[in-house]
């Protein structure tokens, strides 16, 4: 016989936004460390480093930062929106900030 199913702890969907939220908080500390690559390299050598594969990996890595960071905006953005008002309906009334006049 089968054993009755558990719940999931979460549901899928939140548990992805959640986690694609977490991806977005940490890629700033992932692309400072990949920038910082180049200058760790520990070598012994006396000559200067190449200068121009440097640069080449720098442009890489930012625009792979970009593009990930554009992906990881389109996945909450369409999670994150507020809901689009139906036709006919009221939409909720919004606040005005308060005046910083004296």
């Amino acid at each position: 016989m089968k054993p009755p199913s558990s719940p999931q702890f979460l549901a899928r969907g939140s548990y992805r936004i959640r986690r694609l939220m977490d991806a977005a908080r940490f890629l700033p500390a992932l692309g400072f460390i990949l920038l910082l690559l180049p200058l760790m390299r520990g070598t012994t050598e006396a000559d200067a480093p190449p200068t121009a594969a440097e640069t080449v990996y720098l442009f890489l890595v930012w625009i792979a930062l970009v593009i990930a960071a554009f992906l990881m905006s389109l996945g909450l953005r369409r999670t994150l929106e507020p809901p689009k008002a139906e036709p006919g309906t009221v939409p909720p009334p919004t606040v005005d900030p308060p005046s910083g006049s004296r």
